[in-house]
């Protein structure tokens, strides 16, 4: 049973308050990656409490279950007011979904906009990809400036 498919939901004030939904797989046995791209993501910084931004790239590839998509909708923006360095956002949401979904393979991709000049991207994966598994880049151009 879900708490959001299907169902009005409230924005959760904080990513702890958070509920993530789980549906079975689908496609058990079947060797197949799922990628969200969440290329608004927000969060605020520790020290300043100004907003940071980042374009996310989740890929995995399902266990037993999969993660539903509006579950993880309300998850990553419940970050919106939550005060992180890049670094904990990024590898705090692989490492929940891993925890939580078991998938056999997941990585992250956080790539954060500038903030003093400075982009930061940050990379976590919970190991090496199955050989056969078709897995195309993440998309994410490196950050340029304006051209």
């Amino acid at each position: 049973m879900t708490l959001h498919l299907g169902k009005a939901s409230t924005l959760p004030a904080s990513p702890e308050e958070a509920v993530l939904d789980y549906v079975p797989n689908p496609r058990p046995g079947r060797l197949y990656a799922v990628r969200f791209a969440a290329p608004e993501f927000t969060s605020l910084c520790p020290v300043t409490g100004q907003p940071d931004f980042a374009h996310l790239v989740i890929d995995y590839l399902p266990g037993e279950t999969i993660v539903e998509s509006k579950s993880l909708k309300l998850f990553l923006a419940s970050f919106r007011n939550h005060a992180a360095f890049h670094e904990d956002c990024t590898v705090g949401i692989g490492e929940r979904l891993a925890m939580e979904m078991k998938p056999q393979w997941l990585r992250i991709g956080g790539y954060w906009y500038p903030r003093g000049g400075i982009p930061i991207d940050v990379f976590w994966q919970t190991g090496a990809p199955p050989a056969a598994l078709w897995l195309p880049d993440q998309g994410v151009p490196p950050y340029r400036g304006r051209g």
